[in-house]
C-alpha cells in the first residue's frame, strides 16, 4: 500500500528554521510529482509547494517563495522540505502528498499523517 510518513516538525522561534521529511513507499516514487500541503488552525488546506518527478522542477505557492525549498531524493523515497524565516502564520499541520493539484489540494490521492510545525516565541 501506498504510505507516506512525515517527521521533523516541532516547535521553533519566529525567524528559525525547521526541514521536513517524507518518508514515501509502497509505490513508484520516482514517477510521481510530490508536494506538500498545510492546514493551519480553523483554516482550510493551503498549497505550499511542489516537485515534479524527478526534482527538475518547484513550484510554491507566493508567501513561502524566498523561504521554502522542497526537494527530493529518489534514490531514498524521501520528499523534504527545508522551512527557514519562519513565521507565525507558518504554524500548520504539514502533510506530505503525491501529485501536483495545486489548484485544488483536495484532489491529492495519497496523503500522509502529518507533522506539526508550531512558530512562536
Amino acid at each position: 500500500e501506498v504510505q507516506l510518513v512525515e517527521s521533523g516538525g516541532g516547535l521553533v522561534q519566529p525567524g528559525g528554521s525547521l526541514r521536513l521529511s517524507c518518508a514515501a513507499s509502497g509505490f513508484a516514487f520516482d514517477d510521481y510529482a510530490m508536494s506538500w500541503v498545510r492546514q493551519a488552525p480553523g483554516k482550510g488546506l493551503e498549497w505550499v509547494s511542489t516537485v515534479t518527478y524527478n526534482g527538475g522542477s518547484t513550484y510554491y505557492a507566493e508567501s513561502m517563495k524566498g523561504r521554502f525549498t522542497i526537494s527530493r531524493d529518489n534514490a531514498k523515497n524521501t520528499l523534504y522540505l527545508q522551512m527557514n524565516s519562519l513565521k507565525s502564520q507558518d504554524t500548520a499541520v504539514y502533510y506530505c502528498a503525491r501529485g501536483a493539484h495545486m489548484a485544488e489540494p483536495t484532489y491529492y490521492d495519497y496523503w500522509g499523517q502529518g507533522t506539526q510545525v508550531t512558530v512562536s516565541s
